[in-house]
């Protein structure tokens, strides 16, 4: 039975999701169409500039993404704490950037409003700061926002998205960074790049241009989400994974190139002597990790982690069990 997409969020197991959501009949969100010869590329740098919005108002870190043809990922970390945080002032500024909000709150700012509209103003901004830290409210912003666009712009009405997103919870470190990498290697996967530094409008690229100090060179003016840090110190030896997926900039880099070279097309063998002993000592199996990566894996568990953390999600979330057990089994050691 389909369970309301709240119920897969619980906060108290992990901050960290894994959305996706596909186009109605696998229909072109970006990129070229075969079949009507239509280009849809700049759709692309919709999403990304949207995220970049996003990622400003709500307390939701973005850690990666993908944009592909018909599809998007993404990797976010919400910031329950952050949001906690915020004094009302910036609250109702960080949602009044993506809602028009009432005329209420508007007289509250200006300091013009009555005691009694100042309490309601401090009423409707509590419901608002809740919102800012809750995925669903994040993913209606994203999609109901790209939705109207490409109607709009495709003359058109009616379901522009397949279903409802689809979320998985990442319950740990290694949960993190295998579905950080899955999402970033999407476009090699796909054989719509060689390489992970080719992957346009992936998180990868962006990092490695950052990492390069490189300016994207497009006829139009880029705006490219910030993405939550990742360590740079190679001398830090107690990592946490508050940081994205707690990995080390360059072996999170070399994991990717090394795992990105193994499952384009063609290719045989194995993955690279140094991105092996990264996932070694990770504590996550070479081999499984291997086939996690490759082309033709599409059932996504509700939850990704140790076999001990999906438990905690289970009791937590009101499941008896959580499908994909086994592949955590086999994927992360003990």
């Amino acid at each position: 039975m389909t369970r309301a997409r709240f119920t897969q969020v619980s906060l108290d197991s992990t901050p960290y999701y894994h959305c996706i959501c596909r186009c109605v009949r696998r229909a072109f969100l970006c990129g070229q169409d075969h079949y009507s010869g239509r280009d849809y590329e700049h759709r692309r740098q919709w999403v990304v500039e949207r995220l970049a919005t996003l990622v400003e108002c709500f307390a939701v870190d973005l850690c990666a993404y993908a944009v592909m043809s018909n599809h998007y990922h993404i990797v976010v970390r919400i910031d329950r704490g952050a949001a906690m945080s915020w004094p009302d002032e910036m609250v109702a500024e960080k949602w009044m950037r993506c809602f028009k909000g009432p005329d209420l709150v508007r007289h509250w700012l200006d300091g013009t409003s009555s005691p009694e509209e100042a309490a309601m103003a401090h009423d409707i901004i509590a419901v608002w700061r809740e919102r800012l830290f809750d995925l669903g409210w994040f993913m209606k912003c994203l999609n109901e926002f790209l939705a109207r666009k490409a109607n709009i712009e495709d003359d058109c009405k009616g379901r522009f998205w397949e279903s409802r997103y689809k979320c998985q919870a990442l319950l740990d470190q290694r949960a993190l960074l295998t579905c950080m990498a899955y999402v970033d290697l999407n476009p090699v996967r796909a054989r719509q790049a060689a390489t992970p530094e080719e992957s346009e409008y992936t998180s990868v690229k962006q990092r490695i241009g950052e990492l390069r100090k490189e300016k994207v060179e497009r006829a139009e003016c880029v705006i490219l989400p910030r993405l939550a840090p990742m360590l740079a110190d190679t001398s830090v030896k107690d990592v946490g994974w508050e940081t994205a997926c707690g990995t080390r900039l360059m072996d999170y880099l070399d994991l990717v190139d090394g795992t990105g070279r193994v499952v384009q097309a063609g290719k045989r063998g194995v993955v690279s002597a140094h991105a092996a002993g990264i996932l070694d000592r990770l504590g996550i199996d070479a081999d499984a990790w291997m086939r996690h990566m490759k082309p033709g894996w599409a059932r996504h568990p509700v939850a990704l982690g140790a076999v001990s953390r999906l438990a905690d999600y289970a009791r937590t979330t009101g499941r008896r069990w959580v499908v994909g057990w086994k592949t955590v089994s086999l994927l992360y050691q003990a």
